[in-house]
C-alpha cells in the first residue's frame, strides 16, 4: 500500500507543478499581447489594427498546416515514450523533417497568393513579416516539454523571450505611420522563444537530431492526420471568422471583431494550461476520478468568471480600448456567453476522450461543427449578411454543436459512469 502511494504522490506533484507551469506561460503568452493590443488599437487605429488582425487570421492557417496536430498526437507519443531516448530523438526528428517541408510549401502558397490576389500584394510586407510566426511556431517544441511533462525552464526562457517583445512594441510603435513594423515585431517574439527552446531541449534532455527512415516519417505524418484535421475543423470557426470578415467587409470591422475577439482567447486560455497538463496525465494513467474533480472546479470557476465579466463588460472594455467600441463590447458580451460551454466542451475533448483513446470522437465532433460553421459563413456571404454579429452568432452555434457531440459521445460510450 505504501509502496502504491509513494508512486502516486510525484505523480501528482509533477501534474500540480507543470500545472503550474503551465498556467504561467499561457498567463504571459495572453497577458503580454494584451498589455499591446490596448495601444495598438489607439494608436493604429481600428482600420490598420484590422490590417494586422487580418494578416495574422491569414496566416494562421499556415500555422495549423506546419503544426499538423503534432501538439496533440506527439505529446502522447512522447509521454508513452519518454524514459526510451533512442524512441524520443526518433519522434522529435520526424516531427521537424515534416514541419520544415510543410514549411517551404506554406511559403510557396503564401508567395502565390500575394502575387496573384491585389488586396494582399498591396500590403505584401505585412504577409510576409508576419509569416514569421509560422517559422517561430515551427521552432518551439510545447508538444516534445508537455509530453515529457517538464514545463517550468521553458517557461521562465519564454517570459524573457515575450517580455523582449512587449517592450519593442511600446518602444517602435509610435505613430499609426508604424503599423508596418508591428507584425516583424511579433514574429522576432515567436521566433526568440522557438531559438531558446530548442537550445533547451539539447541541453536539458540531451536530445541529438538523427534521420529516421522514409516508412517513420511517413507513418508519423499518418498517425497525426486526424489530428490535423481536427484543427484544421477549429480554424474554420476560430481563425475564418476574422478572415472572412476582412474579404466581406472592412479592416476597420476586423479591428473591432478582434479586439473582443482577443479578449474571448484570453478567457478561454484561463482554461488552457490544465486541458494541457491533464492530456498526457490522463493518457498515461487513466485516473478518471482526479479528472472528474478538477473537471468540476474548473467548470464551477468559469461560470463565476463569465457572469462576472458580463455584467462589467461595459466597463471592461472601455477601460481596455477607450470610448466609442460599442461593436466591441457587444461582440464580447456574446463571447463572454459563449465560453460557458466552450470550457468544458474544451475539457470533455483531448483530456478526456482522446486521453481514454477515443481521439475519434472528438476530433468526429468539430469536423461537424466545422462544416456547420462553413456553410453557415458561405450562406451569409452569398445573402450579404456578414457583420461582426452573424459571424460571433455563427460561433455560438458551432460551439454549442461540439459540446454536444462530446457530451453524446461520452454518455454512448458510459466513460462518465
Amino acid at each position: 500500500m505504501l509502496d502504491r502511494f509513494s508512486h502516486i504522490q510525484p505523480e501528482k506533484k509533477r501534474l500540480i507543478e507543470n500545472f503550474f507551469s503551465l498556467a504561467v506561460l499561457q498567463g504571459v503568452t495572453y497577458i503580454l499581447p494584451l498589455l499591446t493590443v490596448p495601444y495598438l488599437m489607439r494608436v493604429l487605429g481600428p482600420e490598420k489594427f484590422g490590417l494586422i488582425a487580418f494578416a495574422q487570421a491569414f496566416i494562421q492557417y499556415f500555422v495549423i498546416i506546419t503544426d499538423y496536430g503534432f501538439d496533440l498526437s506527439t505529446t502522447r507519443e512522447i509521454s508513452i515514450n519518454r524514459n526510451n531516448e533512442k524512441k524520443v530523438q526518433e519522434i522529435v526528428s520526424s516531427v521537424f523533417i515534416i514541419k520544415i517541408i510543410l514549411m517551404f510549401i506554406s511559403l510557396s502558397v503564401l508567395c502565390t497568393v500575394i502575387f496573384l490576389v491585389p488586396q494582399f500584394r498591396t500590403e505584401w510586407p505585412i504577409y510576409i513579416f508576419t509569416f514569421g510566426m509560422v517559422l517561430g511556431n515551427i521552432m518551439f517544441p510545447t508538444w516534445f516539454f508537455q509530453g515529457m511533462e517538464n514545463m517550468k525552464y521553458i517557461t521562465m526562457l519564454n517570459i524573457i523571450a515575450k517580455g523582449i517583445f512587449t517592450i519593442l512594441i511600446f518602444i517602435i510603435v509610435r505613430t499609426s505611420e508604424d503599423y508596418i513594423y508591428v507584425p516583424g515585431v511579433t514574429s522576432l517574439g515567436w521566433i526568440i522563444a522557438g531559438l531558446i527552446s530548442i537550445w533547451f531541449m539539447i541541453c536539458r534532455f540531451k536530445i541529438r537530431p538523427c534521420l529516421p527512415s522514409k516508412s517513420v516519417i511517413l507513418d508519423r505524418f499518418r498517425e497525426s492526420t486526424q489530428f490535423f484535421l481536427s484543427r484544421v475543423s477549429v480554424s474554420i470557426y476560430t481563425s475564418s471568422n476574422a478572415f472572412v470578415l476582412g474579404l466581406f467587409t472592412s479592416n476597420q470591422m476586423v479591428g473591432y471583431y478582434s479586439a473582443a475577439e482577443k479578449l474571448y482567447s484570453a478567457l478561454r486560455s484561463i482554461y488552457q494550461p490544465l486541458n494541457n497538463v491533464l492530456y498526457p496525465y490522463i493518457s498515461k494513467t487513466k485516473n478518471i476520478l482526479l479528472y472528474k474533480k478538477l473537471f468540476i472546479l474548473a467548470s464551477i470557476a468559469n461560470i463565476v468568471v463569465c457572469v462576472g465579466l458580463f455584467a462589467l463588460a461595459n466597463t471592461f472594455i472601455t477601460i481596455i480600448y477607450g470610448n466609442y467600441m460599442e461593436l466591441t463590447i457587444q461582440a464580447f458580451k456574446i463571447f463572454v456567453v459563449i465560453t460557458l460551454f466552450v470550457v468544458p466542451s474544451v475539457l470533455l475533448g483531448y483530456p478526456f476522450l482522446a486521453a481514454l483513446g477515443y481521439a475519434k470522437y472528438a476530433n468526429n465532433s468539430v469536423i461537424i461543427g466545422s462544416v456547420f460553421h462553413l456553410i453557415g459563413l458561405l450562406i451569409l456571404s452569398a445573402a450579404s449578411l456578414v457583420n461582426i454579429f452573424t459571424v460571433v452568432w455563427m460561433v455560438f452555434v458551432t460551439e454549442f454543436i461540439v459540446l454536444i457531440g462530446r457530451v453524446y459521445s461520452i454518455y454512448k460510450k458510459r466513460l462518465w459512469a
